[in-house]
């Protein structure tokens, strides 16, 4: 006996092929989103080098800029130490002068004459003194002038005075001297 069946059969349909360009279009779309994420990838790692190099350099900035004040600072001490060599060095070689002045003023006195004061301002010299004659006074004012030392010398005054009921002169006088 043969059978038959009447009730309908659900069939499965055949799929419908794919458009070609739909396919070519998947491919070619899969293609450029991988060279993009390669892309993005690839310049991601260079700007994350480039930032490192950054940093990098950076810090050698921070680290040669305190070595300039480092060195700006020597510069500044070396400079104040020298300045302080040049002023001991012009107080050494001006350190025999006020000596040599004095001996020059001492030899030069003539007996009958000694100094009360004396008073140096730069160059000038201003000397206060006393006599026994006022021809003692000219001799040293001669004596003075004839010094090697010694510039411009100029008696200022020169008066008869009583000190202790003896009579003295006393003179003022000035001089440059010579360096």
């Amino acid at each position: 006996m043969i059978k038959v069946n009447l009730l309908p059969v659900k069939r499965k349909k055949k799929p419908k092929p794919i458009p070609a360009f739909i396919i070519t279009t998947a491919i070619i779309t899969g293609i450029t989103l991988g060279v993009m994420l390669f892309l993005v990838f690839l310049f991601n790692a260079r700007l994350s080098a480039k930032k490192n190099i950054f940093q990098a350099n950076e810090q050698k900035i921070a680290e040669l800029k305190q070595k300039i004040k480092e060195v700006e600072n020597f510069e500044k001490l070396n400079k104040t130490i020298q300045e302080k060599n040049i002023i001991i060095e012009q107080l050494r070689s001006n350190q025999s002068i006020p000596v040599k002045l004095l001996d020059e003023i001492s030899k030069l006195l003539p007996k009958g004459v000694w100094l009360n004061a004396m008073t140096v301002s730069g160059e000038n010299i201003d000397i206060d003194g006393c006599a026994f004659d006022n021809s003692e006074i000219v001799s040293y004012v001669e004596n003075l002038k004839n010094s090697q030392m010694l510039s411009e010398v100029y008696l200022q005054e020169s008066k008869s005075t009583t000190i202790e009921k003896i009579p003295l002169y006393t003179f003022k006088l000035t001089f440059k001297v010579k360096v």
